[in-house]
């Protein structure tokens, strides 16, 4: 049996929300309401995400050692999430965020950065660090790492998740040890070169041999190709404050469900709860629901329906 049901390594960012009563026009001018530090990052918050779900949750990552990363650090702590494998690096600033939040739609614009001290190497990763987990997930941004760790985990027939949202280099040598590959809905145009998104799907899925091959929609919800299948889950209706880290505890439902055996149009289905559920309150990790809160969002919710994938429902 695994150590861990789930192992993240990637990133994660302290976040400076600013809200503001609307987008100015271009070159213009509109005061802010207020500003709000809060915690994030792609694989953190997923992980954040696991732990509250109530799986056995290990993080590996770098976080720097200035007030943003004591922070981060200090979030992360308490979880219930095993850091053994975090690394605080001196004199090196934690990755950040700047995220314009406009109140009318609970919409972000996300400004970011991130220091090159934080760039974890392969070398820095042992065999044991992966094989403990029973499913890995990790994201694309220090290519060369989740490479590294992606192959690990093939070699122990740990299956592979993997929280994508543009085209990092390298990032081909990650692709065929994925199983679960979940996309933004730009990534596979730009990756595959072809429009239809069910064409790119499936051409993906084809080349790199994954399980699932999928990308969200924001709030019209989710689409996934399976065993020669596409699965469209719609998008549920909520009262959104903020759609900062959506995406991300997305990921960290998909885990879960992965992890409890969920069919595909479950995962999909409570994973898009999950993800609707937090952008009801402010943060990357400000709404995180329990299995409970979901589920009575999928009895009782609204979906968003007139979604073009909706013939593609299961």
């Amino acid at each position: 049996m695994a150590q861990f049901d789930v192992v993240g390594v990637g990133l994660n960012a302290t976040d400076t929300m600013i809200l503001i009563p609307h987008f100015p026009a271009y070159g213009g001018k509109v005061p802010f309401t207020s500003e709000i530090t809060s915690p994030g990052g792609q694989v953190a918050s997923a992980m954040v995400c696991c732990a509250k779900l109530g799986l056995r949750t290990k993080y590996i990552g770098a976080i720097g050692d200035d007030q943003r990363g004591r922070i981060q650090l200090e979030s992360l702590q308490g979880t219930g999430i095993n850091l053994d494998d975090v690394q605080v690096r001196e004199n090196c600033a934690n990755q950040s965020a700047y995220i314009v939040i406009d109140q009318r739609t609970g919409e972000r614009t996300v400004f970011w950065n991130r220091p090159d001290c934080l760039k974890m190497e392969p070398s820095e990763l042992s065999d044991e660090m992966i094989s403990c987990a029973g499913l890995l997930h990790i994201d694309g941004h220090d290519t060369t790492l989740v490479a590294e760790a992606a192959r690990i985990a093939h070699r122990h027939d740990i299956p592979v998740t993997v929280d994508v949202d543009t085209i990092y280099k390298g990032f081909e040598d990650v692709l065929p040890n994925v199983d679960y590959l979940i996309t933004s809905s730009e990534f596979p145009k730009r990756w595959t070169g072809e429009a239809d998104p069910l064409k790119a799907l499936t051409r993906l899925q084809k080349e790199y041999g994954m399980r699932c091959a999928a990308m969200t929609l924001g709030a019209h919800g989710s689409l996934a190709r399976m065993d020669g299948r596409f699965h469209y889950s719609p998008g549920f209706i909520v009262s959104c404050l903020d759609t900062t880290g959506a995406g991300d505890i997305f990921h960290g439902a998909f885990c879960y469900s992965v992890v409890r055996g969920f069919t595909l149009p479950e995962s999909l289905e409570f994973s898009n709860a999950m993800a609707a559920l937090n952008c009801t309150a402010m943060g990357a990790r400000g709404g995180i629901a329990g299995e409970r809160q979901a589920r009575a969002l999928i009895a009782r919710g609204e979906r968003r329906v007139q979604s073009d994938f909706a013939s593609y429902r299961a």
